[in-house]
């Protein structure tokens, strides 16, 4: 009915306007359109969406000052109609004006209230929502025992809000981008000017923009598209809701993405030790967190090689096993159908699907049967003859290593990996073992995220960068932050700050 929509302007009579949205809006039923007379000349229409505006400020703020307050007493004192209603607005809301159709339709969809005046051809989008939000809590997937409480939510201003409270700078640049030709969901690239390479900020700024899409939904979406490899295991985008965690990326030189309607926010570039560091590493002394890093470590290494290694051993090289051990693996897998390849396959299986029923259910309920599940299967399966004893054993102190990465997505890629290691156990022995630990090795040196070698600084190797990957140095010896994530300023904390006992103290001479 009204061609080049995208270009068209707004008429100055109010009921061609009115016509021409109700014709945008058509079968659109939460669509409120407001007609307000205010003199006998003078007609006002406001549009918005229902339930996303706060109706109680629109009543009170803006309807009865038009309606009540003194109208006639200005109208002589401005020119035009909606310089007083500018006026009404300036304490409540940002107020912008538009003389686009669409400028002001979508100014509609993200939840403003457009108001029409006749007489003019312009319109006034005034800031008023209001919408239903969660409020801010902690993290559920990612816990601490010491540290800030504070998560991220579904709302983006409330976000960025929570990064501009720990960063005061004006370095800390925010840059909005619109994705999606459908949703328009609002997307911020966050990060320190200074500290973060331009070439990195260049490269997300293209590889975002690039972006064709129908929805985003979640900041999932934006991932798969910005991501160096597709087929790999491994993510190479960490995703966080710990605002602590964002903050201290960005200290470091990397970018955040923030994307509306999730709590999830991106940060790139990601390395592989990154995926393996906590929150509480940076929150205890150092000493205490060396020491839990390591038994992280070895624990992320049980969870990918322990059912391999238990799998060849008894299968090819039994002489590596103490002779009462042996002894004791041969009674229990006295009966058992399977050769130990398919047992443990079994068991892997059967711990993966309690482990995603128990995601899957309602929470009261879900820990309570992966656990009772997983407790009754194996001995069941035991007293059945089923599977042995050891491998219930083996498959469980996996499983519960697993839980020790700190992110799920990497924890997800051992889980995985765990499965092909499995067979090539089953058919080489530690020959397969061997060459599959080999591949996995050769494809994470060729991994990048955003032009950063994923094993750095290890592969390549910077020495200098080594105080935060096995070991975690106390803070006045990280003096600089990574080499190849960093831009042009690397200093992070001065030198010579390393607290020592007083000397020279004179007080009581």
């Amino acid at each position: 009915m009204f061609p080049n929509i995208q270009n068209l302007n707004l008429n100055t009579k109010l009921a061609i306007n009115e016509k021409i949205f109700k014709e945008i809006f058509k079968d659109c039923s939460d669509i409120i359109f407001r007609p307000i007379e205010i003199q006998s000349d003078t007609k006002i229409l406001l549009i918005y969406i229902d339930g996303l505006i706060d109706s109680k400020t629109l009543d009170q703020v803006v309807l009865k000052p038009l309606m009540f307050d003194g109208f006639p007493d200005v109208l002589g004192k401005v020119p035009k109609v909606e310089q007083i209603i500018e006026q009404n607005f300036i304490a409540i809301a940002q107020v912008q004006k538009d003389i686009k159709i669409m400028d002001v339709t979508n100014g509609i969809l993200k939840g403003n209230v457009a108001i029409l005046v006749d007489g003019t051809s312009k319109a006034l989008v005034a800031e008023l929502k209001g919408f239903e939000k969660r409020s801010i809590e902690e993290p559920v997937a990612e816990t601490s025992v010491r540290g800030p409480r504070d998560g991220f939510t579904e709302i983006l201003r409330i976000n960025t809000s929570l990064i501009r409270r720990r960063i005061r700078s004006v370095k800390l640049k925010l840059e909005p981008i619109t994705i999606g030709q459908i949703t328009q969901t609002d997307i911020v690239i966050a990060y320190i000017d200074g500290i973060a390479p331009n070439t990195v900020i260049e490269e997300v700024r293209k590889r975002i923009r690039r972006i064709q899409v129908d929805g985003v939904m979640e900041s999932s979406y934006i991932e798969e598209f910005i991501e160096d490899f597709t087929w790999t295991p491994f993510p190479q985008v960490q995703n966080t809701e710990r605002p602590d965690v964002v903050c201290s990326s960005l200290l470091e030189g990397k970018i955040a993405i923030f994307v509306d309607n999730t709590p999830f926010v991106l940060v790139v570039p990601m390395t592989f030790w990154s995926g393996l560091q906590a929150v509480d590493d940076y929150y205890e002394r150092s000493v205490y967190s060396t020491f839990v890093r390591l038994i992280r470590y070895s624990l992320f290494n049980m969870a990918l090689l322990f059912p391999s290694l238990y799998v060849a051993i008894v299968t090819y090289h039994p002489q590596l096993i103490p002779t009462n051990l042996l002894i004791s693996i041969a009674a229990a897998r006295e009966g058992v159908p399977f050769p130990t390849l398919v047992e443990t396959m079994l068991m892997e299986l059967m711990f993966e699907g309690l482990r995603e029923a128990g995601i899957r259910l309602p929470r009261p309920i879900g820990s309570a049967v992966s656990i009772v599940g997983a407790l009754v299967i194996g001995q069941a399966a035991v007293q059945a003859g089923i599977v042995s004893a050891p491998v219930v054993i083996i498959v469980s102190s996996t499983g519960i290593a697993s839980f020790a990465v700190p992110r799920y997505n990497l924890g997800t890629a051992y889980r995985i990996l765990r499965f092909p290691l499995l067979i090539l156990a089953g058919t080489l022995g530690l020959y397969g073992i061997v060459i599959g630990v080999f591949f996995i090795l050769a494809h994470l040196l060729k991994l990048r995220s955003f032009g950063v070698p994923y094993l750095s600084p290890i592969a390549p190797l910077i020495l200098k960068n080594w105080k935060d990957v096995f070991i975690r140095v106390p803070r006045w010896g990280m003096t600089y932050r990574p080499a190849l994530i960093s831009g042009a300023d690397k200093k992070r904390t001065p030198e010579g700050q390393q607290p020592s006992p007083k000397q020279g103290d004179k007080t009581n001479e």
